[in-house]
């Protein structure tokens, strides 16, 4: 039963109400799917207030400040992959703002300090995950451009912010040089969410699947195996500025597996080298006495002389994927060479039957075996029979194509004298019609012009040349068979002193069925002649091309390897 249209109620527009409908279960929904799945928040959360704990314990160098900062980096990660909507984000960020007061709390900080760090800290990750869904949405580490828009946004300018109001409040609570606080807690966090962050995003299905081989496995863990043995002794017991070691063994994770290698690396690289400094070990002491001077070197060491690589593994895990990419795409297009070069086979034959059958009968019919003829049926049936064998041809020539596609034909490379074959071509030239009033010569410039080539095959390429040369530049008057040397081979030329080819034409020579704009011209072609002559040039080794200019002619030639 219809209602009436109450005019004292607010008319919604469709569009909008439509729009209503559809967000506001969207926030339902990103709410439903925190509550029915929170041991992801939950351990991420304890994993947070631990990493507090340890950071404050063990990493403090500028009065306040850590060090490295693992929290930030592994909170940034969990929140990006895991993002359901707003709803789920309020969740997840009261979650981690618990997690992160309470390591404060453990850790022995005063509860306005351990207030002011949470804020401080939750404005850096909430910073970090919307700058990150803002300038770098795939998250894809696995390509350069998605690599360095999450390190510049997430781990390089997300934590200015937070560096300068912790510097801030230090100096107002603490008394504490603002310089050191602020280099100390961007270098810090910077490193955190540079590192364990790309970890973090690192770490797909793909990269697991890809472990369980026992062989990959094995590997991997004689490169971590190698890569702790010499962080050790290189940030423990080295007094000499030899960090550059890790480079080539992060080189090596690079190369064997791409980012995740390298980012899995770094984690190590970094908690060493920094962890080193901490202790009063390894060959950043000669920096002073100061632990904070010590850890900025580490810090230095880490993001400048080991992250780069992380940008060459992206690299190469993008030159992987694009080279998958081509190869699926060359699969595809063999698979679709093949089809094509079958139908052409399959039409080719069924339509050398039937025609044969047309000529035949247009030959009785010419020769007035079937009866007698008027002069205009005589001259009907020579047309047919004509435009049959030109039906023919185009049928053997598909033929050809279908087979110099396939790989079907085959050359027998021998020596071959050039000078020969030319004159065998000039002399079936120039018993065709199209060829009564054109002078050909054959020029050999030299001795010893032998090919290594199939003289059969070779015999047809410079035919179908001559033939193009007779019917499209054939008004010039003359056409010139030329054979010569080059360095490494011999040079056959068919020159006419025709119209000419513009640019434009010329790259459009070698594809079949292109006339060239001549389809509606009184020339007899079906364009594919080039082609097939092109195809069997490259099958005897050799390179086809032409040399044009407008108005002045154009020189067809061929280059092969002499014998």
């Amino acid at each position: 039963m219809s209602r009436a249209l109450d005019p004292s109620e607010p008319v919604v527009a469709p569009k909008a109400a439509a729009k209503a409908r559809a967000d506001a279960p969207v926030a339902v929904n990103s709410a439903v799917a925190f509550f029915r799945e929170p041991l992801a928040p939950i351990f991420t959360a304890m994993a947070v207030m631990v990493l507090v704990v340890l950071c404050i314990q063990f990493a403090r160098t500028a009065g306040l400040v850590a060090a490295l900062w693992g929290a930030g980096g592994l909170a940034v990660a969990v929140w990006l992959r895991n993002a359901r909507g707003p709803s789920y984000d309020l969740c997840f960020a009261g979650l981690l703002a618990t997690g992160i007061v309470a390591g404060e709390l453990l850790a022995g900080n005063s509860y306005a300090l351990s207030a002011l760090f949470t804020v401080i800290n939750m404005v850096e990750i909430v910073t970090a995950v919307l700058l990150a869904r803002r300038f770098a949405p795939t998250l894809n580490l696995a390509t350069v451009d998605g690599a360095c828009r999450f390190l510049l946004n997430a781990a390089v300018i997300a934590p200015i912010p937070a560096a300068l109001a912790a510097a801030g409040a230090l100096y107002w609570l603490e008394g504490a040089d603002p310089l050191y606080s602020f280099q100390t807690w961007w270098f810090g966090h910077a490193l955190g969410i540079a590192v364990i962050g790309a970890f973090g995003l690192s770490l797909t299905r793909r990269h697991v699947i890809m472990l369980r081989n026992p062989v990959r496995a094995a590997e991997a863990a004689v490169l971590l195996a190698l890569l702790v043995a010499v962080c050790v002794g290189v940030f423990f017991q080295s007094k000499v500025q030899i960090g550059f070691v890790v480079v080539p063994i992060l080189i090596l994770f690079a190369a064997r597996f791409r980012v995740l290698g390298v980012s899995t690396a770094l984690v190590l690289v970094a908690i060493t080298a920094v962890g080193g400094a901490m202790m009063g070990r390894g060959p950043f002491i000669s920096a002073g006495p100061g632990l904070a001077d010590q850890a900025l070197l580490a810090q230095l060491m880490v993001l400048l002389g080991c992250m780069p690589i992380l940008l060459v593994a992206s690299l190469l895990e993008e030159r992987d994927r694009l080279s998958d990419r081509a190869k699926a795409g060359q699969t595809r297009a063999e698979r679709a060479s093949e089809a094509k070069s079958r139908l052409l086979a399959n039409v080719a034959h069924e339509i050398k039957s039937p025609v044969g059958g047309v000529i035949g009968i247009g030959e009785l019919w010419k020769a007035g075996q079937l009866g007698e003829i008027t002069p205009t049926q005589a001259e009907m049936a020579e047309m047919l029979v004509k435009t049959a064998r030109q039906v023919e041809a185009l049928a053997h020539d598909l033929l050809d194509v279908a087979r110099a596609e396939s790989g079907a034909v085959k050359v027998e490379l021998r020596p071959t004298d050039v000078p020969g074959v030319l004159e065998d071509v000039r002399r079936a030239t120039a018993l065709r019609p199209e060829a009564k009033d054109v002078r050909l010569h054959v020029i050999s410039e030299g001795d010893g012009l032998i090919a290594l080539a199939d003289s059969q095959r070779l015999t047809q390429v410079i035919a179908n040349l001559a033939s193009n040369a007779v019917k499209y530049g054939g008004e010039g008057g003359q056409v010139i068979f030329r054979a010569s040397k080059i360095y490494d081979g011999v040079r056959i030329e068919v020159i006419d002193r025709g119209p000419g080819l513009s640019p434009e034409k010329q790259a459009q020579l070698f594809e079949p069925f292109n006339r060239l704009g001549l389809e509606r011209s009184t020339v007899e072609g079906h364009g594919i002649g080039l082609a097939l002559a092109k195809r069997l040039v490259e099958l005897q080794g050799g390179t086809i091309g032409v040399t044009s200019t407008p108005g002045e002619g154009a020189a067809f030639w061929v280059e092969l390897p002499a014998a």
